[in-house]
């Protein structure tokens, strides 16, 4: 299997500000380069090249760029603006490595097989937590962690950070003791009487309850004789 690191290929931008949505429309994207002691530099970048890498690679891939013809650079893509509505690209921060410096960043989860919570039981997967933070050197940086739901067979059960397989040469940042992922319970939906309207008759009312428009007969003692009022 191939080592070899995808490449990127650049041009020197001495456009700025909003002039740059000339550039776009030429089908150029802007860029900036920057790194620990490595002065900050505009570029221009093919815009369709950047679109097809970026949907090939992961957010930690190191890719080799290389400005104008000269020596390429290892770099990541720190950070990218997409517009609000199309989602395309605006603008890409690109970040010089260096190889025997650790660098710390952000790892998706990716969850795998099936949870008897949800299968058998109705319930819904959570995603707890849906990254984590590790550190390792930038060629050794894992582009995303797997992990099972199989144990999630009732609404008690959790798959916890710690239990997470961490490649070796890399190390865990976040607390081990966060959960991961969980089973939500199915919501249990009560359904409400529905409201009696106007003049119908209630079922199951108190005997002795007079029609409308009727008084209530005299409530009497056994064998007929009314209560005694009371004296005086």
């Amino acid at each position: 299997m191939s080592t070899a690191r995808p490449s990127l290929a650049a041009a020197p931008r001495e456009v700025t500000g909003k002039k740059v949505a000339k550039l776009r429309q030429e089908g150029r994207l802007p860029a900036v380069v920057y790194g620990r002691d490595v002065a900050s530099s505009n570029l221009s970048l093919d815009a369709r090249e950047f679109d097809n890498l970026r949907k090939q690679v992961g957010p930690n891939t190191l890719i080799d760029l290389q400005v104008d013809g000269a020596k390429s650079a290892p770099v990541l893509v720190h950070d990218v603006q997409l517009h609000r509505v199309t989602r395309r690209p605006l603008h890409v921060d690109l970040y010089v490595v260096r190889m025997t410096e650790e660098l710390t960043v952000d790892v998706p989860l990716v969850a795998e097989g099936d949870s008897e919570a949800v299968t058998v039981h109705g319930g819904t997967l959570l995603h707890v937590t849906e990254h984590v933070r590790v550190r390792a050197l930038p060629d050794k940086l894992p582009q995303s962690i797997h992990y099972s739901i199989d144990s999630l067979a009732t609404f008690d059960d959790a798959v916890f950070v710690r239990e997470l397989e961490v490649p070796a040469d890399a190390t865990l940042l976040t607390d081990p003791n966060e959960i991961v992922a969980k089973v939500l319970p199915p919501r249990v939906e009560i359904e409400e009487a529905p409201p009696v309207e106007e003049g119908e008759e209630v079922e199951g009312a108190e005997e002795g309850e007079a029609p409308e428009g009727e008084a209530p007969a005299a409530e009497g003692a056994e064998g007929g004789a009314g209560e005694a009022t009371e004296e005086g």
